[in-house]
């Protein structure tokens, strides 16, 4: 039992390793847009969140995307630690505690949630951090797009694609 529960720890740990350099890899290079760049690692925020548990999607989602800024563009590092790590909990509590016989309804919700939270949490970050509401607002479409493009994809990652089911079939039900 105990060699059972330690290979299971070691490919929970492997998975969010994996799931946090793919989330710092994705806030290496964004999508050029009129006044700035589209970030892509709310896809991975999102879908890691939907798998994960609270404690591993914040590492995840939180450290990871730190990490991301500090090595690519610092100045937001602390306000994306704060705002992705937030995000991540709050997804991962929607989706793996809350309406237990409606996963999909309750990740949805948790995206949604989630989204609200990355919009507001950035736009209040780049208030203070930049000094300008005027900044905030004028980057505030690029936020939303950002929070809704990272919603959808992760939903449809996780629940077309099956990658919930095989998740937790193959990684953690098979090691119990």
């Amino acid at each position: 039992m105990k060699q059972k529960n330690i290979k299971q720890t070691t490919l929970r740990i492997c998975v969010t390793a994996m799931l946090m350099a793919l989330n710092v890899a994705m806030s290496s290079f964004g999508v050029p847009v009129p006044g700035g760049h589209l970030y892509l690692n709310d896809i991975v925020i999102c879908t890691a969140s939907i798998l994960l548990n609270p404690f591993d999607a914040f590492i995840v989602g939180g450290i990871g995307a730190f990490l991301g800024d500090f090595f690519f563009y610092p100045t937001p590092m602390f306000v994306s630690l704060v705002t992705h790590g937030i995000q991540a909990v709050v997804i991962s509590v929607f989706s793996n505690y809350f309406m237990k016989k409606h996963p999909v309804i309750s990740s949805g919700i948790g995206v949604t949630i989630g989204a609200i939270i990355m919009v507001v949490g950035y736009s209040l970050g780049r208030a203070f951090i930049y000094s300008t509401v005027e900044y905030a607002i004028l980057k505030l479409p690029y936020q939303i797009l950002q929070a809704v493009v990272g919603a959808v994809f992760g939903m449809i990652i996780c629940w077309k694609f099956n990658l919930h089911k095989f998740y937790h079939k193959t990684i953690l039900e098979k090691h119990r």
